[in-house]
């Protein structure tokens, strides 16, 4: 079952609950699917799916970010949105397996002890391998605690 399918049962199940925010933050996430697919003028792969929820939760993020405190309407509202993307979003990786995979690359790339120099080396070979699975943050800081300096 597509992402859309999922994402469009969910829908009418909370219409027929009445959770009018949780159908439109499903409404919003379907329609970016939606669009992707139109796009690209065939089905969406599961990669694809997936790279749609995190840019949603992403921008979601970003505009909670910039919300200020006294606007408690827009940040309760971007804060269902996220909980609700987040159902549909691939599972990340935690830090130990971001280390695991650090690690690999490291090997494959002959470096015992990375410092700074190396960063650029590590972060392109590091990132094609965890692109959908690991947020870029996170990948950065825990590379960045085992780099020498």
């Amino acid at each position: 079952m597509s992402k859309i399918d999922e994402v469009r049962k969910e829908m009418v199940t909370a219409m027929k609950s009445g959770d009018k925010g949780r159908k439109d933050a499903l409404s919003m996430l379907l329609s970016a699917l939606k669009n992707k697919a139109i796009d690209k003028r065939e089905d969406l792969t599961e990669a694809e799916e997936n790279e749609v929820v995190l840019k949603e939760i992403k921008q979601t993020k970003e505009t909670l970010e910039m919300t200020p405190e006294d606007r408690g309407d827009i940040i309760e509202e971007c804060r269902l949105r996220i909980a609700v993307y987040e159902e549909f979003a691939p599972k990340m990786m935690g830090e130990e397996e971001i280390k695991a995979v650090i690690g690999e690359v490291l090997s494959g790339l002959g470096i015992e002890a990375p410092t700074a120099k190396d960063k650029g080396r590590i972060m392109k070979e590091l990132m094609p391998k965890v692109k959908g699975k690991a947020d870029g943050k996170a990948v950065n800081q825990v590379l960045a605690g085992m780099m020498k300096s």
